[in-house]
């Protein structure tokens, strides 16, 4: 399941994060990836001492936190810190890899299993030409360029690339987290229901009908059986 989640950040707030960005000094990106993806990796990274990246850190969690329907997507019980990569000159590819099955935050020896990626973008489409993020799974081959404060939601099973910047500057945040719900299928089953049953409380205009209760009563009984936490 690939899903598009929009405005995870306001105009305002991409703003101030690309003011912390321009002040930041960004590092060789392949130092911080696994050993297939630093082959094909070629860009640049916030390093884990900035100054600006707890604050980033924040400003992202805090976006997903209000959305209701990542929640609903992704059932995250955990999430790893968001890194932030910057695509630009030189430096302005990623070959095609998968994500690593498990990770760990860095300093921290806890193992978080990686269900979900996520790409959060900081540029809009018409500042750079290129960038593309494709990712190619059992739902065919997608390319992702979204305005600045949209996210885009897929399994970390996914082969993906992101390709050649050849104007511009492409600013984003990536992360990944450990869902409730370990399987892609029952996931999507359940996200789907929660559609269904938000899209019926709204035409009933009123209290819980029967059905929707009966329908609730379902969701959380399956979402009880198939979580791990």
């Amino acid at each position: 399941m690939l899903l598009h989640l929009p405005d995870i950040l306001d105009r305002d707030t991409v703003a101030h994060c690309r003011q912390l960005f321009e002040a930041a000094d960004w590092v060789d990106g392949a130092l911080t990836a696994g050993r297939q993806s630093a082959q094909v990796k070629s860009n640049l990274q916030l390093p884990e001492h900035a100054t600006q990246i707890d604050e980033l850190r924040q400003i992202v969690l805090d976006g997903l936190s209000r959305s209701a329907q990542f929640f609903s997507a992704a059932l995250p019980q955990r999430i790893l810190p968001p890194l932030f990569n910057c695509y630009r000159d030189q430096s302005n590819h990623f070959g095609q890899h998968v994500d690593n099955a498990v990770r760990s935050p860095a300093g921290s020896a806890e193992q978080v299993r990686t269900d979900l990626s996520a790409t959060l973008f900081f540029s809009d489409p018409g500042e750079y030409d290129g960038g593309e993020l494709v990712i190619e799974d059992t739902f065919g081959t997608q390319q992702i360029k979204l305005p600045a404060g949209h996210l885009v939601l897929y399994p970390s099973s996914s082969l993906h690339c992101v390709t050649p910047v050849t104007r511009g500057t492409r600013l984003g945040s990536f992360m990944w987290m450990q869902s409730m719900v370990r399987e892609t299928e029952r996931r999507r089953l359940l996200y789907e229901m929660d559609l269904a049953i938000t899209g019926l409380r709204q035409c009933s205009l009123a209290a819980d009908t029967p059905e929707v209760v009966r329908l609730t009563a379902c969701y959380h009984n399956l979402l009880r059986m198939w979580a791990q936490v």
